[in-house]
């Protein structure tokens, strides 16, 4: 179905990151991360975006990756105001380091 919407709106953010999200589930890293990666050259202010890729990257043993993933995360959720997600980034970097 997602695949679906993204047919007809391929810029749909909620649609791109829901297919990403159930390539994550189902444990497709790949699939996943190159969702998120569309996701985030369409919208780069989807912060939940970095987030959920930094985590994927993590899992797939990529933690340089995800470190860069998050530094990119916590810029787009100062720009965007969302200290929420900042907070949380904030918190997997210094796990992550």
């Amino acid at each position: 179905m997602l695949k679906d919407i993204l047919s007809q709106n391929p810029r749909d953010s909620f649609a791109r990151y829901g297919l990403a999200m159930e390539y994550l589930n189902s444990g497709k890293l790949p699939e996943a991360l190159d969702e998120f990666e569309t996701l985030l050259k369409e919208h780069p202010d989807y912060t939940a975006g970095y987030f959920m890729a930094a985590q994927t990257l993590s899992k797939a043993s990529r933690s340089d990756e995800a470190k860069k993933m998050l530094q990119q995360g916590i810029a787009a959720a100062q720009r965007t105001g969302n200290e929420h997600a900042r907070s949380e980034m904030e918190g997997m970097l210094s796990d992550l380091s």
